[in-house]
């Protein structure tokens, strides 16, 4: 790989056709942000951390990808910050997916309830415009290295309520504001979508996860993942919040 720095806050990996080759990857899991994909770039950030200093941004990045006909391709990466971008980025696509889970969690509550979900969804069609604020979600983990690695970003100032629970090969995250300030919370849970997909947002999912998992961490879960993360340990890079 070779790396090139814009400014201080964009650099430029070029990475060769051997080398995708080497990574069993190529233009289509960047596009579709697959976890290979995102292997690779975690990856891509500690070695542009040691050989040109690049100090990742403070919470995210965008990532734009050049394809180099039978050369490889040359991936950009410049600072973004989710709650500036155009009509609220990627906040609103964590809401969206929040509410959405809540919705689709309402609809499978039974028979006896389709009134009430039809009243519901016409009353919500009438408020889709308006900024739905979640405070609480489930995020489903492929392994608990991501939930460490998550953990090792987070401030442990943060007044979140976390829980950590285990069902079957994964591992499920259970975050509540608490009192916490709602953007240092809505940050938190964009950031837990980088390393995970959202389970669902009330109280009848975590009910089903208490009963069919086992509770592994019932209170302060990131931040007792936090203090557990060993010094020599070896960890991947991550993009560090601020919170």
């Amino acid at each position: 790989m070779k790396f090139e720095r814009v400014d201080d806050k964009t650099i430029r990996c070029f990475i060769s056709n051997e080398e995708l080759e080497d990574y069993q990857i190529d233009y289509k899991d960047f596009v579709l942000r697959s976890e290979k994909a995102r292997e690779v770039v975690r990856d891509i950030i500690t070695q542009a951390s040691e050989e040109v200093g690049y100090k990742p941004p403070k919470f995210a990045f965008d990532m734009s990808i050049m394809m180099l006909p039978e050369q490889g391709l040359v991936l950009t990466f410049s600072e973004s910050d989710p709650l500036m971008d155009k009509d609220g980025g990627r906040l609103m696509e964590y809401l969206k997916e929040m509410k959405n889970a809540f919705m689709n969690s309402a609809a499978k509550k039974g028979d006896g309830q389709k009134n009430t979900q039809v009243e519901a969804g016409a009353k919500q069609s009438k408020e889709a415009e308006k900024p739905v604020q979640p405070e609480e979600g489930i995020f489903e983990f492929r392994s608990l290295s991501d939930i460490m690695e998550l953990a090792s970003v987070v401030p442990k100032t943060l007044r979140v309520h976390s829980e950590l629970y285990r069902m079957k090969d994964r591992y499920y995250l259970y975050l509540q504001k608490g009192t916490a300030a709602y953007q240092r919370y809505s940050k938190l849970c964009i950031q837990a979508m980088e390393f995970a997909e959202i389970y669902g947002a009330n109280q009848q999912k975590l009910l089903f996860v208490k009963e069919h998992g086992e509770c592994l961490i019932a209170d302060g879960a990131l931040r007792k993942l936090h203090m557990e993360k060993g010094p020599r340990g070896r960890r991947k890079k991550a993009t560090k919040t601020d919170m």
